[in-house]
């Protein structure tokens, strides 16, 4: 071998060398963001002293349709999903919402422009799910991708062990219906707009989220700012 090949092949080896140095810098670093990623959100303490008589509330709920697109404050996300279904007697693990034979089958899932997260109630914090804003995806209106937050309310059939088919329908149904009004009674409280929707693509939005089959999508629920006028 010539001393032009010699220099050719220790060239070769050394940038080979370098690539898989490269490489492994640039997998250490990946692997680095999705454990950051992966990492809960730990919401602010929820504020339970505050919010307007409930007769008051009772008598400003109402639907809106129009969004203002300013994101809410940290703490009033916080309040927003421990009012939803939060846990309210932590000696039992029980929530602000009924739940039939306590099964607590209803999961909300979180559209932020940020990102799509689960909320545990148990920690009170947001779990990531996808790293992408899929506020559109969650509703087949156009104002829809303007709120700032679209709750999904998610049945996991595989929580309501004793039901019937029927049941978990029913049950699910219901239990939804209680924790939407929840969010309904906060917002009429906390001056905010807020919007329960049937109206979704619910197989598409199924794929995106990466649901089970036997988790069905029952609701979602716009909240957000009152629409600049």
């Amino acid at each position: 071998m010539n001393t032009n090949q010699t220099m050719k092949h220790a060239s070769s080896a050394i940038n080979k060398k370098c690539l898989a140095a490269i490489l492994a810098v640039a997998m250490t670093i990946a692997a680095a963001s999705i454990s950051a990623a992966a990492e809960n959100i730990k919401l602010p303490p929820p504020q339970t002293d505050g919010g307007i008589p409930l007769m008051q509330a009772l008598k400003l709920r109402s639907t809106a349709r129009a969004f203002s697109p300013k994101e809410l404050p940290a703490q009033t996300l916080s309040n927003l999903l421990w009012a939803a279904f939060g846990v309210n007697r932590p000696d039992s693990g029980k929530r602000t919402a009924p739940s039939a034979m306590n099964w607590q089958e209803i999961d909300i899932y979180v559209a932020l422009p940020g990102g799509l997260y689960l909320y545990a109630a148990e920690t009170h914090s947001l779990a990531p799910i996808l790293d992408e804003d899929v506020r559109a995806a969650t509703g087949m209106q156009q104002m829809v991708k303007d709120a700032p937050v679209n709750l999904v309310f998610v049945a996991d059939f595989a929580k309501m062990k004793q039901g019937t088919k029927d049941d978990k329908i029913l049950y699910s149904a219901t239990d939804t219906g209680f924790i939407s009004q929840n969010v309904y009674l906060f917002c009429a409280s906390e001056g905010l707009s807020t919007f329960v929707r049937g109206f979704v693509d619910k197989p598409a939005l199924s794929k995106t989220m990466r649901l089970r089959k036997d988790q069905k999508i029952i609701l979602a629920q716009s909240v957000g700012f009152p629409a600049e006028q």
